[in-house]
């Protein structure tokens, strides 16, 4: 396990459009500056970018704080009573909590209150399938802390700086 991950960022997608979930994610030690920066957004929400404490349980009252405690804040707009609040707020905040317990099942971070994830998330405002959301935040939310945990191998970085002049994106359409 890596006790070394204050301040480590990385990104993941999953699934496919337009029920793909995109994420940011921040690693933290608590007591430190980063967890302080993740708390004031914590508390400092704005309507339809409402932060949630990942949270999971059948009914209301069953709520269990996943833990490490993870921090989800949309990027997309969330309506009252929308499909994206409701894909928030339900299918990706569970997939996102399988995700983090993921890497924690492989033993790259803690399950415990000194470890803190923030999971900047981004879903297309044209989903429609929860399961889908569900799946594709899993996978997105394994993939970007387990890569903030580790970082990116050797290989991948060289390649990246090797071919720096190509590099292309998928809303980039110039030459």
């Amino acid at each position: 396990m890596n006790d070394d991950i204050d301040g480590r960022f990385a990104q993941g997608w999953g699934g496919t459009a337009p029920n793909g979930v995109h994420l940011n994610v921040l690693l933290a030690r608590r007591g430190s500056a980063t967890a302080a920066s993740i708390t004031t957004a914590f508390t400092a929400p704005r309507p339809g970018f409402t932060p949630i404490l990942a949270c999971v349980g059948e009914s209301q009252r069953d709520y269990v704080t996943v833990n490490p405690p993870t921090v989800i804040l949309s990027k997309s707009f969330a309506e009252e009573g929308g499909m994206v609040e409701t894909m928030v707020f339900g299918a990706a905040q569970v997939g996102i909590a399988q995700g983090v317990l993921d890497v924690v099942a492989q033993g790259a971070i803690a399950a415990d209150q000194d470890t803190l994830v923030f999971a900047a998330l981004w879903i297309d405002p044209a989903c429609d399938d929860e399961t889908a959301v569900k799946a594709a935040a899993r996978e997105a939310a394994a993939a970007a802390v387990a890569e903030a945990a580790s970082g990116l191998p050797a290989a991948v970085r060289e390649a990246q700086v090797a071919g720096r002049d190509a590099l292309t994106h998928p809303f980039y359409g110039g030459d």
